[in-house]
């Protein structure tokens, strides 16, 4: 039975890294937020403003419990899941934790190109979204660093660098 968890900021590429490795490993692929989405029929930012953040986070940690009880599975988590309640030490001790790490600078360019999916991100642009990137990175460092493994995602342009991705943590996990 495996259980992985892919954990990192948004725009670090979970869910583009999670449906490919889940392809390549034969196991089911499960997005975190997608599946609260799915649980509730309402966004992840509708959620966040009808309930605000508190009642969001308690929501994602019970649907966290719940998915972690699946067999063969790749969740690919929010990028803040990790660092509430207990969830990081409750992934390791569930499964396998995998950080996928970015720079801050390659993370601005992918978010730059998306921030109009991202609420939080709206009307931030260039050096001001760069830095709201690196200061939310380095808060949350703390708990991602906690992953079992910490694997670079930084070059990920093409298919071919999402199947060198993909292959090379294949290999790890295996």
């Amino acid at each position: 039975m495996k259980r992985i968890f892919l954990i990192g900021y948004m725009g670090a590429g979970k869910t583009t890294v999670g449906k490919e490795l889940a392809r390549q490993m034969g196991l089911s692929f499960v997005d975190l937020d997608h599946y609260i989405e799915g649980r509730y029929h309402k966004t992840v930012t509708g959620l966040f403003e009808e309930k605000g953040e508190d009642a969001f986070r308690g929501i994602e940690q019970k649907l966290l419990r719940e998915v972690a009880s699946f067999e063969d599975v790749i969740v690919s988590t929010g990028g803040g899941t990790p660092c509430f309640f207990d969830n990081m030490s409750f992934m390791n001790q569930t499964g396998t934790t995998v950080y996928l790490t970015v720079s801050p600078e390659e993370l601005t360019k992918r978010l730059e190109l998306v921030k109009h999916t991202r609420p939080i991100l709206k009307g931030r642009f260039g050096e001001e979204l760069k830095t709201f990137v690196k200061e939310n990175l380095d808060k949350r460092e703390p708990w991602y660093k906690q992953a079992s493994i910490v694997f670079d995602a930084e070059v990920m342009l093409t298919d071919n660098d999402v199947l060198a991705i993909t292959g090379a943590l294949k290999e790890i996990l295996t």
